[in-house]
C-alpha cells in the first residue's frame, strides 16, 4: 500500500469513529454496528475526561506553586518541563513538513502559550471553578458557532444566565481582572481546540504537540523570567514545576489530542463543558474553595447548555448521513 492510500485509509478510519460517537443511535440499530459505537465513542470520550481530571488538579497544584514562582513564573516552568519531556519521549523528526504544517504547529503553540498566560492570571485573582467555568464559554461558543443551529442559541443563553449567576450580577464580586483574563483564556482555548485538531491531522503520534510546547515554551520564556528570575532555578520549585508539567500539559494535551484524532472538534469542545466541576472539585480538594450554593447552580447552568449543544447536534450529523 503506497503512502497515498495509507492516508486516505487513515482519513476513512477516523471518518468511520466520528461518526460512531455523533450517532450512537445508528450503531445501535446492529449488534456489530453497536460494538464498534461503543468501542469507537467511550474510548474517545474516557481520553477527554480523563485529560480534564489530569490537567484541574494540575491546576490546583499551579496554584501552590505560584507564591513561590507567581503566575507567569509557573507557565513558564510547566511549557517548559512539558516541552523538555515530550521532546525527549517523542524525538519528532522536524524534515518533510511543509510551510503549512510548520505555521499549524507555531500557531498550535501560540494558542497554547496564550491560553495558559491568560488562565493562570486568571487564577491568581478569583478561585479556580469560577476561573473555568467562565473560560469554558470559549469552547461552547465554538461548538454553537459550528453547528449553526438556531436551538444552540438557547443553550448559549442557558450558559449565559450561569455566567451572571456566577458573577452575582456584575463581576464586582469577582475580581474584574480575574474575570476578564478567564474570558480572554476561552477565546484562547477554543483556538487550541481548532489548532489541536489540525495538528493532529498533520503529524503523527503526539509530534505535533512536542513542537508546539516548544514554540510555547519559547514564546512564554522571557515572561517567566521578567517575573521570578532566579526563583525558576530553586530545585522544590522546579519539582513542583514538572509535577504540574506533567498533570497540567504532557498527560492531558496528549490525551486530548489523541482523542480529536476520533471525535469532531464541536463535540469535543462540549465535553470541556465538564471542566468547571472538575475544577471545582479540585478547587475545594487541594485549595479548600468552598462553593456557594449560587456557585454551585450556576456551574450546573453552563453544564447543562453545554451537554444540551451536544444532543442538538446528532439530528443534524443524521440528516447528512
Amino acid at each position: 500500500m503506497n503512502d497515498t492510500a495509507r492516508t486516505e485509509a487513515a482519513a476513512a478510519a477516523r471518518t468511520a469513529d466520528a461518526a460512531a460517537v455523533a450517532l450512537p443511535e445508528a450503531s445501535a440499530a446492529h449488534p456489530e454496528g453497536a460494538a464498534r459505537g461503543r468501542r469507537g465513542g467511550l474510548g474517545p470520550v474516557a481520553l477527554v475526561v480523563a485529560g480534564g481530571l489530569s490537567v484541574q488538579f494540575g491546576s490546583a497544584v499551579a496554584v501552590l506553586l505560584m507564591p513561590r514562582a507567581g503566575a507567569l513564573g509557573v507557565v513558564t516552568l510547566r511549557l517548559i518541563l512539558a516541552a523538555v519531556v515530550l521532546l525527549v519521549v517523542c524525538r519528532p523528526r522536524v524534515r518533510g513538513y511543509s510551510r503549512a504544517d510548520w505555521g499549524t504547529v507555531v500557531a498550535f503553540g501560540t494558542a497554547m502559550a496564550g491560553m495558559n498566560v491568560l488562565f493562570y492570571q486568571a487564577v491568581d485573582r478569583i478561585p479556580l471553578g469560577a476561573a473555568v467555568t467562565l473560560e469554558v464559554l470559549g469552547p461552547l461558543a465554538l461548538s454553537v458557532i459550528a453547528s449553526r443551529r438556531l436551538v444552540n442559541l438557547v443553550w448559549a443563553g442557558l450558559a449565559l444566565g450561569g455566567v451572571v449567576l456566577l458573577s452575582g450580577g456584575g463581576f464586582d464580586r469577582l475580581d474584574p481582572a480575574g474575570a476578564a483574563f478567564a474570558l480572554a483564556a476561552g477565546a484562547m482555548w477554543a483556538a487550541y481546540i481548532v489548532f489541536s485538531a489540525r495538528t493532529g491531522r498533520r503529524f503523527p503520534q503526539a509530534d505535533g504537540l512536542a513542537l508546539a510546547m516548544a514554540v510555547g515554551a519559547v514564546l512564554t520564556l522571557p515572561l517567566g523570567v521578567a517575573e521570578a528570575g532566579s526563583a525558576l532555578l530553586v530545585p522544590s520549585t522546579i519539582g513542583l514545576g514538572l509535577a504540574v508539567a506533567l498533570m497540567s500539559s504532557v498527560l492531558p494535551y496528549t490525551l486530548e489530542l489523541l482523542a480529536l484524532r476520533r471525535l469532531p472538534a464541536p463535540t469535543f469542545a462540549i465535553l470541556m463543558s465538564l471542566e468547571p466541576a472538575i475544577a471545582a472539585t479540585a478547587g475545594f480538594l487541594v485549595l479548600r474553595q468552598a462553593l456557594s450554593a449560587v456557585d454551585a447552580l450556576a456551574i450546573a447552568l453552563v453544564i447543562a447548555a453545554s451537554m444540551g449543544a451536544v444532543r442538538s447536534q446528532v439530528p443534524k450529523r443524521a440528516a447528512r448521513k
